[in-house]
């Protein structure tokens, strides 16, 4: 059989491009396809408006004034859920996104393109709890220690900088009798910066001689918020400011010369072989051109999947790969809650010595508080219009003046404001202070993905999501809304409205292609030889609660290790 790469890996994203750098600094040869565009290289100066080219394989084509041009940081141009630019759906905006079967009131919080939904993630980079590892995993915390230490070498991860949110929340947390910790790995409750992917402000950040514009150039953050609509800011592509794997893992594959991307390919289909020594194996993979509908097929010694945690079940389930119960279960989501503080002006000039918050300044979350066996919750401070549908809009508990339920002790209102109310808190906006809850979930077979019996689109039957919390989940997340709520009390918070956000906000998804069950230690398939898999979907469950981005990317650096002594010594 004629190779077209040593490796072939389906997805730019969080998991996909670190498969790639640690490949091809290994000297072996990888084709990346990934299904969305590329914003900021040259050969897709118009990536939502024409076809471009079919490749990349050089760091030289990364252009940062493209990538300035194109990651505008306007809330409606970036990130709606539509026709946004990150958003999950093709690159030419005329069409529509791609299509998931989920749940009433559900949302799908992915991007397609070159570094995946790291192009608008947070860059919260937390390790897993040991807790949820060791006895658990198949394989140890000890073992994915020096794949962290890489990982956060490589991006790099820092203690995040203090702005007025983390500020009003460490304040909160102290006055609540919560001890902050000084650990990459809590073992007991407590608070603390943010491990986080974005780089340092910059040192000349209070020089007022220089413009924002001028800053914006340079290296380091600029601390003006917004990140979740993407990153514009830096000298190159390569020094930008919130390291997504499109600005940190991508040029450092492209600068191995041995990794040439495709962006537009669709992966719908891993083609395999029998062999009488290894049985099944994965020899390639067919792939759909987005712009054109075109029918391709590419063949390797080695497939590996990183299309996240609905298209890796879909493309095998869609693949008609052997039969294992466990592919596409044991969906785990951190079953979220968002909860809201609204604070004084004078109380804010004695804690802050400033009359407001102002949440959106600085990175999206720079703070934690960690409970090991709960979950966690961050101090997140997002943009306006999706600080009010946040807060304010997407709730299981209806309008919040149709209550029924007797005054509750944590917050003073929950569930959806509207009218005179909304626009009044809305104006209080620069004055809040909003926690995510993030729960540690657990596995449970009813949930995860499954494809669509009566509804296919031009990639083959849609996948179909499902996820209930389970009564154990649902109470894990009350304890810690009320930690929250207890958090914003003692830091002075006039008024607290609780979201109480649906079970179906799908944005950090793990575990439906669990290690133990349909993968091996080395992430390597049971049932399908030479096909691996390098996201977030190989999880053996929610690592804890904490955000799952650095646990794939430590993972992969390792599975992208075992393939090459297994396959390529």
């Amino acid at each position: 059989m004629s190779f077209d790469a040593d490796v072939i890996i389906i997805g730019a994203g969080g998991g996909g491009a670190v498969a790639a750098k640690e490949l091809g600094e290994l000297g072996i040869k990888v084709i990346v396809l990934e299904a969305g565009p590329w914003y900021g290289n040259k050969k897709w100066s118009e990536p939502n408006r024409e076809k471009g080219s079919v490749s990349s394989n050089s760091a030289e084509d990364l252009d940062i004034a493209l990538f300035r041009n194109q990651f505008t940081k306007h809330e409606n141009t970036m990130n709606e859920y539509e026709f946004g630019r990150i958003r999950w759906g093709p690159a030419d905006r005329r069409r529509p996104s791609w299509h998931r079967n989920v749940p009433k009131n559900g949302l799908v919080w992915q991007a397609a393109g070159v570094g995946g939904t790291t192009q608008h993630y947070w860059a919260n980079s937390p390790r897993g709890y040991a807790s949820a590892i060791d006895g658990v995993w198949p394989l140890s915390y000890r073992e994915l220690i020096p794949y962290y230490e890489k990982a956060e070498a490589t991006l790099p991860v820092r203690p995040a900088p203090t702005t007025p949110k983390e500020e009003l929340f460490y304040y909160g947390a102290d006055k609540a009798g919560w001890s902050m910790i000084n650990t990459l790995n809590p073992t007991s409750p407590g608070y603390r910066p943010q491990p986080n992917a974005i780089l340092h402000p910059n040192d000349q950040l209070m020089d007022t001689s220089l413009s924002t514009e001028e800053l914006s150039k340079m290296e380091g953050c600029t601390l003006c918020g917004h990140c979740v609509n993407g990153c514009p800011h830096g000298p190159s592509v390569d020094k930008t400011a919130k390291r997504g794997t499109n600005v940190s893992y991508v040029p450092l594959a492209l600068k191995t010369n041995n990794v040439d991307i495709r962006p537009n390919s669709y992966t719908i289909k891993i083609l395999t072989e029998e062999d009488d020594k290894e049985g099944i194996r994965a020899t390639g993979v067919q792939y759909k051109d987005t712009w054109t509908g075109e029918i391709g097929e590419l063949y390797a010694k080695v497939v590996v999947m990183a299309a996240g945690c609905i298209e890796t079940p879909r493309l095998w389930l869609n693949s008609g790969l052997p039969q294992n119960d466990w592919v596409g279960r044991g969906l785990t989501n951190h079953y979220w809650d968002w909860i809201t503080g609204v604070f004084d002006e004078k109380e804010l000039m004695n804690i802050l010595g400033e009359p407001h918050v102002n949440p959106f300044t600085g990175p999206t979350s720079g703070g934690r508080l960690d409970y090991p066996g709960l979950g966690c919750i961050q101090p997140s401070g997002v943009s306006p219009g999706l600080f009010a549908s946040l807060t304010f809009g997407f709730t299981d508990s209806g309008y919040h003046y149709a209550q029924t339920d007797s005054p509750n002790p944590y917050w003073d209102k929950k569930g959806r404001v509207t009218g005179d109310e909304l626009r009044e808190l809305m104006n209080q906006y620069r004055n809040t202070l909003s926690i995510m809850i993030l729960t540690d979930d657990q596995p449970h077979k009813k949930n995860g993905i499954s494809l669509d019996t009566n509804l296919k689109d031009e990639h083959g039957p849609v996948p179909v999501v499902r996820y209930t919390a389970s009564q154990e989940d649902k109470k894990k997340r009350e304890q810690l809304v009320k930690i929250s709520a207890d958090i914003l009390r003692h830091a002075g918070a006039k008024q607290i409205i609780r979201t109480d956000w649906p079970a179906h906000l799908f944005a950090h998804i793990e575990s439906t292609m669990r290690m133990g069950f349909v993968v091996d230690t080395n992430c390597e398939a049971y049932q399908v030889k030479r096909l691996f898999i390098a996201d977030n979907s190989a999880h053996y469950n929610g690592i804890g609660g904490p955000n799952p981005t650095l646990t794939t990317q430590a993972l992969t650096t390792r599975t992208a290790e075992k393939i090459a002594l297994k396959y390529f010594s």
